[in-house]
């Protein structure tokens, strides 16, 4: 009698266990995703070489079914390919990967890989020479050989990835996209789940250097709130709806569109993207949304910088995941900037002289974080903190001397994504639309203070779509100090609708001659062609106020 209760409670105990740990599984499924998922990075193998690719699937409901890997020699790729909004599955692409010093005479390294429902043909002249296709599961077909050292070519497969989207795109070096979805079920393909192959080893990437042009010119142009996503998007409020009759509005491709036209129509030198290039819970797959500009910008040879705003984190990577990905993109000069410093992306990039190493124009990006800390006392978004201050401050100071060795007027200019209090005073002077309340932070830290004293000569904002205003806080008995500007929502996958607005892209066009700065705005429709809102807002290496500045 004792034994058998023994026994059964063993039996209850280990049932209620399996039951809370069921409760919490499902329950975790409406909670925020966990940080193994937040903080997904693609993986680099320098020096390995990759022998198979599969797909495994596992049972969200059943515990005791395993997602990870069980041999060391196999890696995953953490990104569910379902985006977790399956209720019972998830499936991961898994592919094996050795050392090729530790290949044995009889292994196999992958040379090429298709996704496709039939056997892939093989063409007479084919590189991979004559091996059989191998099928796996999802439509994977793969080519492998026995061939020993094959890395030493650019026909082995180093590197697996897995990205999303009928227009997933990969901007990394030695990287490709297979332009057909994974074909696991109907769930794969409507989600467009992709996979994307490294081939050879590693390439270096070495950080672009900005310098002004043999004219003495140097453009700036602002991406503020791409709201890029996952897949095609979903236009919010576009104006016109349709601008070509009878083509439906798709968010990411009219964004991009506009976005393509004006690189090639203005060629800047330099792109700052101003934060939400990501559009928070439509983006499952941060990753997938940012490479969708990056790759513009890549295949133009334009560098850039990122800063973050409220929405990029509220996909699947937090701003630490985001930026380190930026970091490794090529002509990327985004860093996450020092790590005692409030935020991620608190950095300056420096743009050198014609003909020499000294800085001409330093830009100051910071980080202006979310929302409130303190939404009792200060509601809306966050602010910023004293330790970007004191290390705005500090970096400015510290580089006064340096920057005296240019031998012309060196200029200093600042981007962030959330406005400044101080963007809100309608009794300052502004040329542009605003269309709606200014959504500063209802805190003042004291940065345009900071700003000022530190000869800043313009400030850029992003984060609230419909405002474009360049603005002035000029007495009447001193002389103007800083402008503060917005760069007008770019993205058709963020809100738009006030008045008929039609998306737009800032400008800022250097004269490092006359040490002037003038500043305008393209259209998406319309107008398409003009410059709108054209002004000068620097001359003589100083700000100048209205009556100057048309």
């Amino acid at each position: 009698m004792t034994r058998r209760l023994v026994r059964t409670g063993v039996q209850l105990a280990v049932f209620i266990s399996f039951v809370l740990l069921l409760v919490l599984t499902l329950d975790n499924r409406f909670r925020v995703l966990p940080d193994s998922i937040h903080e997904y990075l693609p993986s680099h193998y320098s020096g390995f070489v990759v022998t198979d690719v599969t797909i495994a699937t596992c049972s969200s409901i059943n515990v005791f079914s395993g997602c990870k890997p069980d041999s060391m020699t196999w890696s995953q790729v953490e990104k569910d390919l379902y985006l977790r909004t399956g209720w019972t599955s998830s499936a991961f692409v898994r592919f094996e990967r050795k050392k090729e010093e530790d290949l044995l005479p009889t292994d196999k390294v992958v040379i090429d890989l298709k996704i496709s429902r039939l056997v892939p043909e093989s063409t007479p002249d084919s590189k991979t020479g004559s091996e059989e296709w191998e099928p796996r599961l999802g439509g994977i077909w793969l080519k492998r050989t026995a061939k020993r050292h094959a890395s030493d070519s650019q026909t082995v497969v180093t590197a697996i990835d897995v990205l999303f989207g009928a227009d997933a795109v990969d901007p990394r070096l030695g990287w490709e996209v297979k332009d057909t979805p994974l074909l696991l079920d109907s769930r794969t393909e409507e989600l467009e789940a992709r996979i994307s192959i490294r081939r050879g080893d590693l390439p270096k990437i070495k950080k672009p250097v900005p310098r002004i042009n043999d004219n003495g010119r140097f453009k700036i142009m602002q991406l503020a709130d791409l709201h890029l996503s996952t897949g095609l998007g979903v236009c919010r409020e576009p104006v016109p709806a349709e601008p070509v009759p009878g083509r439906k509005c798709e968010a990411d491709p009219r964004t991009l569109e506009f976005v393509e036209r004006l690189l090639d129509e203005e060629q800047p030198d330099l792109v700052v993207m101003s934060g939400d290039q990501v559009n928070g819970e439509t983006s499952r797959d941060a990753q997938s949304a940012l490479f969708k500009v990056v790759k513009q910008l890549v295949d133009r040879k334009i560098p850039y910088a990122a800063i973050f705003g409220n929405h990029d984190d509220e996909g699947n990577l937090k701003r630490t995941g985001l930026m380190t990905i930026l970091e490794d993109l090529p002509y990327s000069l985004s860093t996450a900037g020092p790590e005692e410093v409030d935020g991620v992306g608190n950095y300056i990039v420096e743009v050198l002289g014609r003909g020499n190493t000294h800085s001409a124009l330093s830009i100051y990006l910071l980080d202006s974080h979310s929302y409130s800390p303190d939404e009792r006392q200060f509601r809306g978004y966050d602010w910023i903190k004293p330790s970007q201050i004191r290390w705005f401050k500090n970096t400015a100071q510290g580089l006064k001397a340096k920057h005296r060795e240019y031998t012309h007027m060196h200029m200093d200019v600042a981007f962030i994504h959330i406005p400044l209090p101080e963007y809100r005073e309608p009794q300052n002077y502004y040329r542009g639309d605003w269309l709606e309340a200014p959504t500063a932070p209802g805190f003042n830290s004291g940065f345009k203070d900071a700003l000022e004293e530190e000869g800043i000569l313009f400030v850029s904002a992003g984060h609230d779509h419909v405002n474009d205003y360049c603005m002035l806080n000029k007495d009447q008995h001193e002389k103007p100090s800083l402008w503060m500007c917005y760069g007008g929502g770019a993205g058709f996958g963020g809100y738009g609708g006030y008045g008929d607005y039609v998306r737009r892209i800032r400008l800022f066009d250097f004269d490092m001659n006359a040490g002037r700065v003038m500043t305008y705005k393209r259209l998406e429709y319309g107008q398409t062609e003009a410059k709108i809102d054209e002004m000068m807002i620097v001359d003589g290496g100083v700000v100048k106020g209205p009556e100057e500045s048309t």
